[in-house]
Parts: structure tokens; C-alpha cells; sequence
């Protein structure tokens, strides 16, 4: 066989991304204030199918939510780890909204601080995939990420597992020492840092942990804080 013949590997392969800039967003508390209406109704919907699926009482119900909230970073991978309910379905059930838009709580000039804002940009949210999607295109924010990774691309591991970053990572070939976290958690921006990433940490607290390279009140302050981090 000629060897001469066969196309090098830059013409069968997509081109690597890693000395690109990106900025991986979270979602909720991030993009937009959920806990002002969102998460309060996600919040009850999820009580509300534990007491029909599990039996339990509304007090009982509301518990167990939090503390799989708090232990797995998501209720949904508690639900499944121990009670094998079936994460479509618990999805499509707990994220119905009769009117999403009116729940939305967004920041004026959000989206010229990200479309100005240099590098690639990608939402990565624990959140599904219909409800992220609606949200920024509610929001008018869908045309400034190339891509959304949420809960289904990740097979239901949410962040801070570090296996949630990976898929990320590698579905879009990136290199985490050229990536930078915005998140309200900063439980998953622990994970980030211990990947190589640089963090920001969206919050009003006036404790900075030490896997936080950068505290800001609003991502509208990226600007003046992170360019270039």
C-alpha cells in the first residue's frame, strides 16, 4: 500500500481545542437567580413525586430531597442510587412549567457581557436538558454558548463528581488548565480546581475558599475582574 496515499491524521480527526480559552457556566444561580421563583417550584414538584413514589409523608418527602441534594450534589442521583426511580421520568415530572418565562429572574446587560466576552463558552448544568434549553432561549442567552451539557450528557452524574467534568472534557476535547469555572457552588468548583481549571465563584459571601480563585457578585462583573483571568 503507498503510505503517501493515506490522509494524515489532521484530515480525519476534528482540531483539538485545548489552547482555547473556554469558560464552562453554570446554569441556576449562575445565569439567572432561580431561587427567586425556579427553584421553589422544582422544589415542590420534587416533594410532591417522592410522596407519590416513595410513600412517605410531605415532611419526610421534603428531607429526603435535601439530603440527597446535599450528598450527591443533585436529588435525582439519591433517587436512582437507592430507589432505582427512573430519571426520565422523575425529570419530565419535576421540570413542567405552565409558564417558565414569567419565573425567570435575569440580569440587564448579561448578554453583552458574554457576547463580548472572549473565548468559547459552554453551559454545564446538573440541570435536564428541555429545562436548560428553555431557559436560555427564554432568556435570550442561547446564542452565546456553542454548546449545553446537562444531566442526560453526563448519564445523571452531576457535578461535583469529578466523572461529570470528564465527559465534558472530553466530549469537547478540552484541556482544563485552559478552562475556567463559573459557578454558584463552590462545592463543584472544588472539583474544577483539583482539575487544573481556573474558578470563579458567583456569590454575595465574604469568605473566599481557597479553590476559588475569584469571588464575584454577578457574572456581569466578569468583565472587570477575569479578562483575561
Amino acid at each position: 500500500m503507498d503510505r503517501r496515499a493515506s490522509a494524515p491524521p489532521s484530515a480525519t480527526r476534528p482540531a483539538r481545542r485545548d489552547r482555547q480559552l473556554t469558560w464552562l457556566f453554570d446554569l441556576d444561580n449562575t445565569l439567572h437567580n432561580a431561587s427567586a421563583h425556579v427553584f421553589p417550584h422544582i422544589n415542590r414538584a420534587m416533594t410532591a413525586y417522592i410522596v407519590e413514589h416513595l410513600a412517605l409523608d410531605h415532611a419526610g418527602a421534603s428531607r429526603l430531597r435535601q439530603h440527597y441534594w446535599q450528598r450527591y450534589g443533585a436529588t435525582l442521583l439519591g433517587l436512582i442510587r437507592h430507589h432505582a426511580i427512573d430519571p426520565a421520568h422523575f425529570l419530565t415530572l419535576t421540570h413542567q412549567f405552565d409558564d417558565l418565562g414569567s419565573l425567570l429572574v435575569t440580569e440587564r446587560g448579561l448578554r453583552d457581557t458574554l457576547r463580548r466576552s472572549p473565548g468559547r463558552k459552554i453551559v454545564f448544568s446538573n440541570g435536564p436538558a428541555t429545562y436548560a434549553e428553555a431557559v436560555l432561549r427564554l432568556s435570550g442567552l442561547r446564542d452565546c454558548f456553542d454548546a449545553v451539557y446537562a444531566i442526560e450528557q453526563m448519564r445523571f452524574v452531576p457535578k461535583p463528581a469529578p466523572a461529570a467534568f470528564y465527559r465534558v472534557l472530553h466530549a469537547e476535547r478540552l484541556d482544563p488548565r485552559r478552562c475556567i469555572m463559573v459557578e454558584d457552588s463552590a462545592a463543584n468548583l472544588a472539583t474544577a480546581k483539583r482539575l487544573g481549571m481556573k474558578t470563579v465563584w458567583v456569590s454575595t459571601s465574604l469568605r473566599r475558599p481557597p479553590h476559588v480563585d475569584i469571588r464575584v457578585r454577578s457574572v456581569l462583573d466578569l468583565p472587570h475582574r477575569c479578562w483575561p483571568l
